[in-house]
Protein backbone atom coordinates (compact mmCIF):
# COMPACT_ATOMS: atom_id res chain seq x y z
CA UNK A 1 0.00 0.00 0.00
CA UNK A 2 1.44 3.40 -0.91
CA UNK A 3 1.65 6.14 1.70
CA UNK A 4 -1.17 8.21 0.22
CA UNK A 5 -3.62 5.33 0.45
CA UNK A 6 -2.43 4.52 4.00
CA UNK A 7 -3.00 8.12 5.10
CA UNK A 8 -6.46 8.28 3.51
CA UNK A 9 -7.50 5.07 5.28
CA UNK A 10 -6.03 6.21 8.60
CA UNK A 11 -7.84 9.55 8.49
CA UNK A 12 -11.09 8.07 7.12
CA UNK A 13 -11.48 10.62 4.32
CA UNK A 14 -14.09 10.05 1.61
CA UNK A 15 -13.58 11.51 -1.89
CA UNK A 16 -17.09 13.01 -1.84
CA UNK A 17 -19.58 13.80 0.90
CA UNK A 18 -23.24 14.55 1.36
CA UNK A 19 -23.25 17.59 3.68
CA UNK A 20 -26.63 16.73 5.22
CA UNK A 21 -25.46 13.21 6.07
CA UNK A 22 -22.19 14.45 7.54
CA UNK A 23 -24.03 16.92 9.75
CA UNK A 24 -26.14 14.08 11.09
CA UNK A 25 -23.09 11.89 11.73
CA UNK A 26 -21.41 14.57 13.81
CA UNK A 27 -24.56 15.60 15.67
CA UNK A 28 -25.44 12.00 16.50
CA UNK A 29 -21.86 11.38 17.66
CA UNK A 30 -22.10 14.28 20.12
CA UNK A 31 -25.57 13.28 21.30
CA UNK A 32 -24.66 9.63 21.86
CA UNK A 33 -21.57 10.64 23.82
CA UNK A 34 -23.68 12.88 26.05
CA UNK A 35 -26.27 10.16 26.65
CA UNK A 36 -23.62 7.56 27.47
CA UNK A 37 -21.82 9.76 30.02
CA UNK A 38 -24.24 10.91 32.68
CA UNK A 39 -21.79 13.44 34.14
CA UNK A 40 -21.85 15.49 30.94
CA UNK A 41 -23.85 18.71 30.96
CA UNK A 42 -21.85 20.92 28.62
CA UNK A 43 -19.61 21.04 25.57
CA UNK A 44 -16.78 23.59 25.66
CA UNK A 45 -15.43 24.96 22.36
CA UNK A 46 -12.96 27.77 21.71
CA UNK A 47 -14.24 30.25 19.11
CA UNK A 48 -11.52 31.82 16.98
CA UNK A 49 -13.51 33.35 14.14
CA UNK A 50 -12.19 30.81 11.63
CA UNK A 51 -13.77 28.04 9.60
CA UNK A 52 -13.13 25.06 11.82
CA UNK A 53 -14.35 26.40 15.17
CA UNK A 54 -17.36 27.91 13.39
CA UNK A 55 -18.33 24.51 12.03
CA UNK A 56 -17.73 22.57 15.24
CA UNK A 57 -19.55 25.09 17.41
CA UNK A 58 -22.57 25.01 15.09
CA UNK A 59 -22.63 21.20 15.18
CA UNK A 60 -22.49 21.31 18.98
CA UNK A 61 -25.38 23.76 19.10
CA UNK A 62 -27.48 21.55 16.85
CA UNK A 63 -26.75 18.58 19.12
CA UNK A 64 -27.49 20.56 22.30
CA UNK A 65 -30.79 21.84 20.92
CA UNK A 66 -31.87 18.31 20.05
CA UNK A 67 -30.73 16.87 23.38
CA UNK A 68 -32.63 19.53 25.32
CA UNK A 69 -35.76 19.04 23.20
CA UNK A 70 -35.61 15.29 23.84
CA UNK A 71 -35.02 15.81 27.57
CA UNK A 72 -37.84 18.35 27.82
CA UNK A 73 -35.58 20.73 29.74
CA UNK A 74 -32.45 22.85 29.29
CA UNK A 75 -30.10 20.15 30.56
CA UNK A 76 -27.15 20.68 28.20
CA UNK A 77 -25.09 23.74 27.25
CA UNK A 78 -22.83 24.81 24.40
CA UNK A 79 -20.17 27.02 26.03
CA UNK A 80 -18.38 29.12 23.43
CA UNK A 81 -15.08 30.40 24.77
CA UNK A 82 -13.30 33.48 23.48
CA UNK A 83 -9.58 33.34 24.27
CA UNK A 84 -7.87 36.40 22.79
CA UNK A 85 -4.28 37.32 23.48
CA UNK A 86 -4.94 40.98 24.13
CA UNK A 87 -7.00 42.32 21.23
CA UNK A 88 -7.67 39.87 18.39
CA UNK A 89 -7.22 41.26 14.87
CA UNK A 90 -10.34 39.52 13.52
CA UNK A 91 -12.51 39.99 16.59
CA UNK A 92 -15.49 40.98 14.44
CA UNK A 93 -15.39 37.59 12.74
CA UNK A 94 -15.51 35.90 16.13
CA UNK A 95 -18.55 37.98 17.03
CA UNK A 96 -20.15 37.04 13.71
CA UNK A 97 -19.59 33.36 14.56
CA UNK A 98 -21.41 33.86 17.85
CA UNK A 99 -24.35 35.46 16.01
CA UNK A 100 -24.45 32.52 13.59
CA UNK A 101 -24.14 29.76 16.20
CA UNK A 102 -26.12 31.35 19.06
CA UNK A 103 -24.35 29.31 21.77
CA UNK A 104 -25.95 28.76 25.16
CA UNK A 105 -23.22 30.64 26.97
CA UNK A 106 -20.20 32.78 26.08
CA UNK A 107 -17.10 33.02 28.26
CA UNK A 108 -14.25 35.41 27.42
CA UNK A 109 -10.82 35.02 28.99
CA UNK A 110 -7.90 37.21 27.96
CA UNK A 111 -4.91 34.85 28.02
CA UNK A 112 -2.30 37.63 27.70
CA UNK A 113 -1.59 38.09 31.45
CA UNK A 114 -1.11 34.34 31.98
CA UNK A 115 1.06 33.84 28.89
CA UNK A 116 3.19 36.89 29.60
CA UNK A 117 3.67 35.75 33.20
CA UNK A 118 4.81 32.32 32.01
CA UNK A 119 7.22 33.83 29.48
CA UNK A 120 8.58 36.17 32.17
CA UNK A 121 9.07 33.32 34.66
CA UNK A 122 10.96 31.26 32.09
CA UNK A 123 13.16 34.22 31.22
CA UNK A 124 13.97 34.73 34.90
CA UNK A 125 14.98 31.05 34.99
CA UNK A 126 17.37 31.68 32.10
CA UNK A 127 15.22 30.49 29.22
CA UNK A 128 14.12 33.09 26.68
CA UNK A 129 11.41 31.73 24.39
CA UNK A 130 11.45 32.21 20.65
CA UNK A 131 8.40 33.79 19.05
CA UNK A 132 7.37 30.36 17.76
CA UNK A 133 7.68 28.78 21.23
CA UNK A 134 5.65 31.65 22.71
CA UNK A 135 2.96 30.85 20.16
CA UNK A 136 2.78 27.33 21.57
CA UNK A 137 2.50 28.83 25.06
CA UNK A 138 -0.61 30.67 23.86
CA UNK A 139 -2.13 27.49 22.44
CA UNK A 140 -1.46 25.54 25.63
CA UNK A 141 -2.84 28.32 27.84
CA UNK A 142 -6.03 28.22 25.78
CA UNK A 143 -6.23 24.46 26.32
CA UNK A 144 -5.76 24.88 30.06
CA UNK A 145 -8.51 27.51 30.31
CA UNK A 146 -10.97 25.35 28.38
CA UNK A 147 -10.38 22.41 30.71
CA UNK A 148 -10.90 24.63 33.74
CA UNK A 149 -14.20 25.82 32.30
CA UNK A 150 -15.20 22.25 31.46
CA UNK A 151 -14.32 21.09 34.99
CA UNK A 152 -16.62 23.67 36.53
CA UNK A 153 -19.49 22.94 34.14
CA UNK A 154 -19.52 19.12 34.02
CA UNK A 155 -18.24 19.38 30.49
CA UNK A 156 -15.89 18.08 27.84
CA UNK A 157 -13.59 20.05 25.56
CA UNK A 158 -14.40 19.70 21.88
CA UNK A 159 -11.67 20.10 19.27
CA UNK A 160 -11.63 21.27 15.68
CA UNK A 161 -9.12 18.78 14.27
CA UNK A 162 -9.94 17.71 10.72
CA UNK A 163 -8.16 15.50 8.21
CA UNK A 164 -6.05 18.21 6.55
CA UNK A 165 -4.85 19.39 9.94
CA UNK A 166 -4.27 15.88 11.24
CA UNK A 167 -2.30 14.94 8.13
CA UNK A 168 0.10 17.88 8.44
CA UNK A 169 0.27 17.99 12.24
CA UNK A 170 -0.65 21.66 11.99
CA UNK A 171 -1.63 22.13 15.61
CA UNK A 172 0.12 22.44 18.95
CA UNK A 173 0.70 19.22 20.85
CA UNK A 174 -1.19 19.48 24.15
CA UNK A 175 -2.47 22.84 22.95
CA UNK A 176 -5.31 22.97 20.43
CA UNK A 177 -4.56 19.24 19.99
CA UNK A 178 -5.50 18.63 23.64
CA UNK A 179 -9.23 17.88 23.55
CA UNK A 180 -11.77 15.18 24.41
CA UNK A 181 -13.84 14.91 21.23
CA UNK A 182 -13.15 15.66 17.55
CA UNK A 183 -16.47 15.58 15.68
CA UNK A 184 -15.10 16.63 12.26
CA UNK A 185 -12.24 14.12 12.13
CA UNK A 186 -12.64 12.49 8.67
CA UNK A 187 -13.43 15.74 6.82
CA UNK A 188 -10.94 17.80 4.84
CA UNK A 189 -10.92 21.58 4.59
CA UNK A 190 -12.95 21.66 1.38
CA UNK A 191 -15.64 19.42 2.86
CA UNK A 192 -15.89 21.64 5.94
CA UNK A 193 -16.67 24.56 3.62
CA UNK A 194 -19.36 22.49 1.89
CA UNK A 195 -21.05 21.77 5.20
CA UNK A 196 -20.95 25.39 6.35
CA UNK A 197 -22.49 26.47 3.05
CA UNK A 198 -25.23 23.86 3.59
CA UNK A 199 -25.81 25.30 7.09
CA UNK A 200 -26.20 28.83 5.65
CA UNK A 201 -23.12 30.18 7.38
CA UNK A 202 -22.02 33.69 6.34
CA UNK A 203 -19.47 32.94 3.64
CA UNK A 204 -16.83 35.37 4.92
CA UNK A 205 -16.35 33.06 7.91
CA UNK A 206 -15.23 30.10 5.82
CA UNK A 207 -13.83 31.77 2.71
CA UNK A 208 -11.34 33.84 4.71
CA UNK A 209 -7.62 32.98 4.62
CA UNK A 210 -6.94 30.38 7.35
CA UNK A 211 -4.35 31.43 9.94
CA UNK A 212 -3.30 30.13 13.35
CA UNK A 213 -2.18 33.68 14.28
CA UNK A 214 0.17 32.55 17.06
CA UNK A 215 3.36 34.32 16.02
CA UNK A 216 3.86 38.01 16.79
CA UNK A 217 6.80 38.45 14.40
CA UNK A 218 4.62 37.11 11.59
CA UNK A 219 1.07 38.21 12.53
CA UNK A 220 -1.83 36.57 10.69
CA UNK A 221 0.59 34.25 8.88
CA UNK A 222 -1.52 32.18 6.45
CA UNK A 223 -1.57 28.44 7.18
CA UNK A 224 -0.72 27.72 3.56
CA UNK A 225 2.42 29.88 3.76
CA UNK A 226 3.55 28.08 6.90
CA UNK A 227 2.80 24.67 5.37
CA UNK A 228 4.34 25.40 1.97
CA UNK A 229 1.34 23.91 0.18
CA UNK A 230 -2.30 24.95 -0.30
CA UNK A 231 -5.30 23.32 1.34
CA UNK A 232 -6.71 22.71 -2.14
CA UNK A 233 -3.74 20.46 -2.92
CA UNK A 234 -3.86 18.82 0.52
CA UNK A 235 -7.56 18.10 0.01
CA UNK A 236 -6.88 16.66 -3.45
CA UNK A 237 -4.26 14.39 -1.89
CA UNK A 238 -6.73 13.27 0.81
CA UNK A 239 -9.36 12.55 -1.83
CA UNK A 240 -6.98 10.20 -3.64
CA UNK A 241 -6.22 12.51 -6.54
CA UNK A 242 -2.87 12.99 -8.23
CA UNK A 243 -0.93 16.02 -6.99
CA UNK A 244 2.37 17.54 -8.19
CA UNK A 245 5.39 15.56 -7.01
CA UNK A 246 6.84 18.49 -5.05
CA UNK A 247 3.54 18.98 -3.22
CA UNK A 248 3.39 15.24 -2.46
CA UNK A 249 6.86 15.40 -0.93
CA UNK A 250 5.88 18.37 1.27
CA UNK A 251 2.60 16.78 2.40
CA UNK A 252 4.13 13.40 3.18
CA UNK A 253 7.05 15.10 4.91
CA UNK A 254 4.64 16.90 7.23
CA UNK A 255 2.85 13.61 7.92
CA UNK A 256 5.99 11.67 8.77
CA UNK A 257 7.49 14.39 10.97
CA UNK A 258 4.27 14.85 12.94
CA UNK A 259 3.51 11.20 13.67
CA UNK A 260 4.25 11.74 17.38
CA UNK A 261 1.29 14.16 17.56
CA UNK A 262 -1.14 11.46 16.46
CA UNK A 263 0.16 8.93 18.98
CA UNK A 264 -0.40 8.55 22.69
CA UNK A 265 2.68 9.01 24.92
CA UNK A 266 5.31 6.53 23.77
CA UNK A 267 6.10 3.44 25.82
CA UNK A 268 8.86 0.84 25.56
CA UNK A 269 6.45 -1.29 23.53
CA UNK A 270 6.19 1.27 20.68
CA UNK A 271 8.41 1.42 17.62
CA UNK A 272 8.85 5.21 17.60
CA UNK A 273 11.82 5.30 19.96
CA UNK A 274 13.82 2.53 18.29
Amino acid sequence: MDLQRKIIEELKVQPEINPEEEVRKSVEFLKEYAKKHSFLKSFVIAISGGQDSTLVSKLIQLAVDELNAEAGEQRYKNIAVRLPYGVQADEQDAQDVIKFVKPTEIVTVNIKPAVDASVKSLKEAGLELSDFAKGNEKARERMKVQYSIAAMNHGVVVGTDHAAEALTGFYTKYGDGGVDLTPIFRLNKRQGKQILAYLDCPDHLYLKTPTADLEEERPSLPDETALGVTYEVIDDYLEGKEVPEKAREIIEGHYLRSQHKRHMPITIFDDFWK
